[in-house]
């Protein structure tokens, strides 16, 4: 039997230290961080803006399963539903303008979701979290985005909290990049130095985080928060700048604890 309590693991980790639709879903994923219509977190473009800019972003605003939500309460189930598998990899940093993405350069990285395999295609970060737990934020969030062969996107959550040095974050940050910029990193980096170890999660049904906002993402979040420096946090967020999107209301979604 389900009952509903509030995510007490997540909270005390805080207190320590994201048919047609799946088959355009490959292409809305291309178009994260687009600038074939200017989005921006500040001004007339920022988030309460992103639904007026373009026809295609309308579900910005209209959309009733919107990323990101607060993750106060949640449905506890005995079941299991995901696998991860990571491995190492080289990587192309680049500054899109809106977030670091990082792209790995081999398909060895999977998440598999009731059996369905998904690969990974890029990851990035918000500083600070776009997640809550009762509206308080984490300092960074990191997004894995994984896609199947279908298109259907899933997206891993990881929350940070200030600590040691990540080592992935140490390779990472030796490049400082412009707008635009690009750079390959020829020294393979660990994925499983970004993951928790616990890897007790929370699971709803969401959107992008950015337009166009494209709704049916299975956003799988980690519980258990792991650990950046303050100096890495700090450059994350001197060349994103403040990068979260608004929590959205939950509505009628559940979001389940696994």
């Amino acid at each position: 039997m389900m009952k509903k309590i509030g995510v007490i693991s997540l909270f005390t980790a805080f207190l320590l230290g994201c048919s047609q639709q799946q088959s355009n879903m490959a292409h809305d994923e291309k178009a994260i961080h687009s600038v074939h219509h200017h989005w921006s977190y500040v001004g007339n473009e920022d988030p309460a803006h992103w639904g007026d800019l373009a026809t295609d972003y309308q579900v910005c605003k209209l959309g009733k399963n919107q990323s990101p939500v607060d993750l106060s309460e949640s449905i506890v189930t005995h079941s299991h539903s995901i696998k991860l598998r990571t491995a190492k990899t080289e990587v192309t940093l680049e500054n899109n303008g809106h977030s670091i993405q990082v792209t790995p350069a081999n398909t060895n990285n999977m998440l598999w979701i009731k059996q369905k395999p998904f690969v990974l295609q890029q990851f990035h970060f918000h500083t600070p979290s776009e997640h809550t737990f009762k509206q308080q934020h984490f300092p960074l969030e990191g997004h894995f985005v994984y896609q199947s062969e279908d298109g259907q996107l899933a997206v891993v959550a990881v929350f940070f909290n200030i600590g040691k040095a990540n080592a992935v974050l140490t390779q990472l940050e030796q490049q400082t990049l412009s707008v635009g910029q690009k750079y390959s990193l020829t020294q393979a980096i660990d994925l499983a130095k970004l993951i928790p170890k616990n890897q007790k999660h929370l699971r709803l049904t969401g959107s992008l985080t950015t337009p166009p906002c494209t709704e049916g993402v299975n956003w799988i979040i980690m519980q258990q928060p792991i650990e950046a420096s303050q100096t890495q946090i700090d450059w994350l967020a001197k060349i994103m700048g403040k990068n979260n999107r608004p929590l959205q209301p939950l509505n009628s979604r559940f979001i389940i604890q696994e």
